[in-house]
């Protein structure tokens, strides 16, 4: 599978940006790495003869990392970002770039180890060809990443229910419970298995969910969803909701010892 001749990492100090530079220099990989100030200096080196350009920044940042970086891309190269959402991103990536664009996520952490399994989505844009899917998806294949593709759209609409409402229903939850020292007598080793489970998620990674939740044109669909479920719960169709739920754990559709 081909591979990029050279990788502008555009974010390289980041926890996402780093690991994908330290994984591409370990496969043979000549990845090139930039991060702030993106001076145009430091720019105009990193993106020399890249034909591939991976965006690593935060959303906050995303449009003005674009602005700046796209003046020193050769025409050629394929424009790639990582956010979470992809509907926007896809967007801003085509009104700042007229040559090929892909959007992808990398549906796992900065920290994931090397014999996990690392889906990527990928959703083809604008100018995108056949060559230049395969030129990023050799990227990726290199690394040791397993690419699936889908369109922005799909994208946004799964992750607004798996990662989305992961989030805003675990908070509603711990919020819902919060200043309540009444309850902390009460808590069962299932309860502090959740709570542990949500401390990073709600402390350390809490503007980052919010900012995706809000980002993503599907949330609140999702959320009207989720309140025909409550309302079932409400008119005590308990056992249609449990039927409902068992889903998952039928025909082993996850494998439990991966997650």
């Amino acid at each position: 599978m081909k591979t990029p001749r050279k990788t502008a990492v555009i974010g390289s100090r980041g926890r996402m940006g780093a690991m994908f530079c330290n994984r591409a220099v370990a496969a043979g990989l000549d990845a090139a790495g930039a991060d702030m100030p993106l001076t145009p200096d430091m720019l105009e080196k990193t993106c020399a003869d890249a034909d591939m350009a991976l965006i690593c920044v935060p959303a906050a940042f995303f449009e003005a990392t674009l602005t700046r970086a796209c003046r020193h891309l050769p025409r050629y190269a394929v424009l790639a970002d990582i956010t979470s959402v992809k509907e926007q991103p896809m967007r801003q990536m085509e009104r700042h770039w007229q040559g090929p664009v892909v959007g992808t996520h990398p549906l796992f952490g900065p920290t994931s180890a090397v014999d996990e399994d690392l889906p990527v989505a990928v959703t083809p844009g604008r100018n995108a060809g056949p060559k230049h899917i395969a030129l990023l998806n050799g990227f990726f294949d290199a690394i040791g990443c397993r690419v699936f593709e889908t369109t922005a759209q799909r994208h946004d609409q799964a992750m607004a229910r798996i990662q989305g409402m992961n989030f805003i229903t675990t908070l509603a939850y711990f919020a819902l419970l919060a200043q309540k020292d009444d309850l902390l007598p009460f808590v069962t080793p299932s309860f502090r298995r959740r709570l542990n489970a949500a401390k990073k998620m709600l402390t350390e990674d809490a503007r980052l969910f919010a900012g995706l939740f809000e980002a993503n044109p599907h949330s609140h669909e999702a959320v009207h969803q989720y309140r025909q479920m409550f309302n079932l719960a409400a008119s005590g169709d308990i056992d249609l909701l449990c039927e409902k739920a068992q889903w998952w754990w039928k025909d082993a559709r996850i494998d439990s010892d991966t997650i």
